[in-house]
């Protein structure tokens, strides 16, 4: 069949679209990607035909002037007719070709990489962190909040019908319109998702992990446990989560591994001896030698890490982050600091009390098990495959 897949250009959103349009590729499928030009060499490295994304805002104001998502949908259209896929997956942030196959009339699948981020009844919001509640009164306050979480649905799906009649699509009265209700693949770790009741078109893939290559660098020397820190690629521009680690673990009985992720210093970080400091590195070298991860909670960075059964100590700076930071703290495979706490000795004591519990590497390596079980591209190219075959458009 030929699959044109769609991704957001964030390597958090492209790298798990990467990684399925491989595994497509590996049975026998034509495969375009679509996502912004800076990953053509990723991509076609990957074995892909690339395509390159106009980026554009979901739902501009009136008078912006900016491109919405029904001007970039209806710029897409040569594409579909010229490829004709059977099936188009976009990520849940691609919302213009979610509405480009649907106007087409092919199949239509979301990939969300991350978790689930839909609230359940009687659950938190989703993005603010919170754990589930415990009693019914705490129950009873998040059920008294959907009122409010639904007067901000019907604001977005507004916004979104009026990108839909821009590409000639009716009106929709669902909620969540740029996720496919025949197909929604999650790719995270069930270890990582409250218990609820999923929607029968939702499914649990697992991860779907994607590395660009590169050179291993020089560990620290010393059999001291080794701690990864590995910051977004997209937060924190001043480097604070790599200053604030490295000062907090200078004097402990650790090795540190610290990498910018290109994000440029512009100030000088001082780095101790017991550490090294990179600009970018391989998980694959480093992560499986690591006792412990520290990042703001990406969630490609701590799928990474519990693949290898290391837990993570999580500092979120923004968005879904929080969200993945307390599904950490209830699976019980690390910890989370707030990032307005985000100093050396706060970072000092969460690390010695991970390390020195055995707790969090147990709950780990379950993860890690469950992991070598299941494969998330795999079981993502299948799912692919069965909407393709029931004809759903």
């Amino acid at each position: 069949m030929r699959c044109l897949v769609a991704a957001f250009g964030d390597p958090g959103h492209v790298f798990p679209a990467v990684s399925l349009a491989r595994a497509l590729r590996g049975r026998g499928h034509e495969v375009i990607v679509e996502t912004w030009p800076q990953w053509q060499q990723v991509v076609e490295e990957a074995g892909l035909r690339f395509v390159s994304a106009d980026q554009y805002q979901v739902f501009p104001p009136p008078a912006s002037g900016s491109p919405g998502a029904g001007q970039a949908a209806a710029a897409l259209m040569p594409l579909l007719e010229d490829f004709r896929p059977d099936v188009m997956v976009n990520d849940i942030l691609t919302v213009a070709p979610a509405l480009a196959a649907e106007a087409y009339g092919c199949a239509w699948g979301t990939l969300i990489p991350h978790i689930y981020p839909v609230q359940d009844h009687g659950m938190p919001f989703f993005s603010i962190g919170a754990l589930p509640p415990r009693t019914p009164l705490g129950r009873g306050f998040w059920r008294l909040t959907e009122n409010a979480l639904k007067f901000g649905l019907e604001r977005g799906r507004a916004h979104l019908n009026e990108q839909r009649a821009l590409v000639g699509l009716p009106p929709s009265d669902r909620f969540h319109g740029g996720t496919s209700p025949d197909l929604a693949m999650v790719a995270t770790y069930p270890q990582l998702e409250y218990p609820r009741d999923w929607p029968r078109s939702v499914h649990v893939t697992g991860p779907m992990p994607f590395e660009m290559p590169h050179a291993d660098i020089d560990l620290p020397p010393g059999d001291d446990p080794l701690v990864l820190v590995a910051p977004s690629t997209s937060q924190d521009p001043d480097n604070r989560l790599v200053r604030s680690a490295l000062s907090a673990l200078a004097e402990q009985p650790v090795r540190v591994v610290a990498t910018t992720n290109r994000v440029r210093p512009d100030r000088p970080i001082q780095i101790p001896g017991n550490a090294v400091l990179v600009d970018w590195l391989s998980y694959s070298q480093v992560m499986p030698e690591s006792s412990l991860v520290i990042c703001h909670g990406g969630h490609g960075t701590v799928a990474r890490a519990l693949a290898e059964g290391v837990p993570v100590l999580t500092c979120p700076a923004a968005g879904d982050m929080n969200e993945t930071a307390a599904r950490i703290t209830w699976a019980e495979v690390g910890r989370s600091i707030r990032w307005s706490l985000t100093g050396p000795r706060s970072l000092r004591w969460a690390v010695a009390e991970i390390l020195s519990d055995p707790v969090y590497r147990s709950r780990a390596g379950e993860v890690a098990d469950w992991q070598r079980r299941h494969d998330g591209p795999a079981r993502g190219a299948e799912l692919v495959e069965a909407l393709t075959a029931s004809g759903k458009s």
